[in-house]
């Protein structure tokens, strides 16, 4: 059975965000818990929270003990984008695109 949380427009862009939902994929649930609790990365804070999520819905909703549950898929999309300017030479403006992404983390206990 797969569990599974969502948490959108988490700002932060995907190519940084990426490398660490990588590592934990494949991973036991309190495995994936531990890389995600000592890494450095802003994006870990991110994926720990949606970890502990998905192990929340797995254990209310679906009677499932997250002792059992390996991370199936940890993925980082892209989101929307916010658009906001820079004051440049003369009175222009500069178009600066700051990134949202989504994250999706899937677990099973298979």
């Amino acid at each position: 059975m797969e569990v599974k949380a969502i948490a959108r427009n988490l700002r932060i862009s995907v190519r940084k965000a990426r490398p660490i939902a990588r590592r934990v994929q494949g991973l036991k649930l309190a495995d994936a818990l531990a890389v995600a609790d000592f890494s450095p990365l802003k994006a870990a804070r991110f994926l720990a929270s949606a970890l502990r999520s998905a192990a929340a819905n797995a254990k209310n909703n679906n009677n499932l003990d997250p002792e059992t549950l390996t991370v199936k898929k940890a993925v980082f999309d892209e989101g929307t984008r916010m658009k906001r300017y820079w004051c440049g030479a003369r009175g222009s403006a500069k178009p600066i695109q700051k990134k949202l992404s989504h994250l999706t983390v899937v677990l099973t206990n298979e």
